[in-house]
């Protein structure tokens, strides 16, 4: 219907001279909006990023079955159908498309039936003529209301739209969610694997110490060492053993934790075996191609913060729309009697039409400032958009930087390893034949210990490092931008 024929329908006295006149109370500022969408591609992405190979594929879904561990793939697979934080990601999901169609309904007819029906006492000196004036009677009704809001202005469909980008956003952010609880899961489940590690380097190194303890001793019944030197080699054993119980606690802590991410109690984090992670070769920093710009739709992140500007502009549309008239459309038809008999008779009928505007005189300026403060949020979704590349970005980078050192820390691990453990042979060799004392021997021993605990670190740095590129790649997660 256009706006002449609805002019026509409306009371002759709200004329179009008035109506100008009436929205013109109501003055609407241009949004001003100062926020721009950075450009990825014109972002300088680094010599890190630049100087890695260009031909890997972008991770799959799921990236941390090529760490060839099949009881991390069975965590991660139950974390993701069962962890109650993911279930409340997709419930939200479901919110917003719930809120989308009560929105959607606003943009369509509407129609409703009533009928009633009440036994009254009509006066006798009312307008109610005999017999039923000073008697009881029944008065029946029945209709059918149909309204529908014209929306001229786009208030309904621009607030149908925000609530559509508000479904993109919470299904972006359920995939970040997954994302992040993977990835956190195969972070902890690295760090399982260290403290193995860790735990095997601590009972060598306290095998070791008890062997320079019976060692002293036997020196020290022959008279060739003091008892001081037993008593230091005492204290080590004691030092070593509190060490280990530490690793050990460490490792129940993070069983627990394994257990708790995947949406399960304590227990089954007691039945978590030694991890066998062994990442393959082709796995070395290599990078997709077109990036950053094919980073955008790969990180939800970033998606959940496009959708958010979309949702930003059409909210400063129903903002805008509120300045101007609103205008809806009401129509009824049905019947109405005194007393039943009469109901269904051609007489009882009743319909009509009733045109409704309204329209904001004075608000005291507060259209003005609800307009001005979409415009902000739009401004601080662009903003928040922009810092989401950034941050991409910046994680890429620099999980670049940490693999290419975990290479050359590698080999330099090696060869301390190397290194600390000859000197401890010449030292317990030099012990045993009386040419030094236990302090050399001691010191010689937590060398090798602290060596082999720096290798191991080392070598867990590369699986997290790799989880991290992961992480910071997409997790094999695709979305559509808007």
């Amino acid at each position: 219907m256009n706006r002449q024929r609805l002019t026509a329908l409306l009371p002759a006295t709200i004329s179009a001279s008035l109506l100008a006149l009436m929205v013109g109370c109501a003055p609407m500022e241009a949004v001003r909006t100062q926020a721009q969408p950075v450009n990825a591609a014109a972002l300088d992405a680094g010599k890190a990023i630049r100087a890695a190979r260009a031909d890997a594929e972008w991770p799959t879904e799921h990236w941390w079955e090529a760490l060839h561990d099949s009881q991390l793939n069975r965590i991660v697979d139950n974390a993701l159908e069962q962890q109650p934080t993911l279930k409340a990601a997709q419930a939200r999901v479901r919110q917003a498309e719930a809120l989308a169609g009560i929105t959607r309904a606003a943009t369509l007819p509407r129609v409703d039936a009533s009928a009633s029906a009440d036994r009254e006492r009509y006066s006798a000196n009312s307008t109610v003529p005999p017999p039923l004036a000073g008697n009881y009677a029944w008065k029946a009704s029945a209709a059918v209301t149909a309204s529908y809001d014209l929306d001229l202005w786009g208030r309904n469909r621009q607030a149908l739209a925000a609530a559509l980008d508000e479904v993109q956003i919470a299904s972006a952010e359920a995939q970040l969610a997954r994302l992040t609880l993977a990835s956190t899961i195969v972070r902890n489940y690295v760090q399982l694997s260290l403290q193995y590690a860790l735990h095997d380097s601590a009972e060598q190194s306290l095998a070791q110490r008890q062997r320079l303890l019976d060692i002293s001793r036997q020196r020290h019944k022959a008279g060739l060492a003091s008892e001081l030197d037993v008593r230091s080699m005492e204290t080590t054993l004691a030092a070593g053993r509190r060490e280990l119980e530490q690793i050990e606690e460490s490792m129940a802590l993070l069983r627990n934790q394994l257990a708790a991410l995947s949406g399960k109690g304590p227990g089954d984090g007691d039945t978590i075996a030694r991890p066998v992670l062994a990442l393959q070769s082709g796995h070395d920093g290599a990078l997709p191609a077109q990036l950053p710009a094919e980073l955008l739709g790969h990180r939800p992140d970033i998606v959940a913060q496009r959708w958010r500007i979309e949702a930003a502009s059409a909210r400063i549309g129903v903002a805008q729309a509120a300045f101007y008239p609103n205008i809806n459309l009401s129509a009824f038809a049905g019947l109405q009697s005194l007393g039943f008999s009469h109901l269904l008779d051609g007489h009882s009928a009743m319909a009509g039409v009733t045109p409704a505007i309204s329209l904001p005189l004075f608000e005291g300026g507060r259209l003005r400032s609800q307009l001005q403060e979409q415009g902000a949020l739009y401004d601080g979704a662009v903003e928040q958009y922009n810092a989401s590349i950034v941050q991409a970005l910046a994680e890429v980078a620099n999980a670049l930087v940490r693999i290419n050192s975990v290479h050359e820390q590698q080999a330099l691990a090696s060869q301390a390893v190397s290194v600390a453990k000859r000197q401890q042979q010449l030292a317990e060799q030099a012990y045993r034949a009386g040419l030094s004392d236990a302090q050399t021997a001691i010191s010689a021993q937590l060398t090798v210990l602290n060596e082999q605990q720096q290798q191991a670190v080392v070598a867990s740095k590369q699986l997290e490092n790799y989880t991290l590129l992961m992480a910071a790649l997409g997790g094999g997660i695709k979305l559509e931008l808007p």
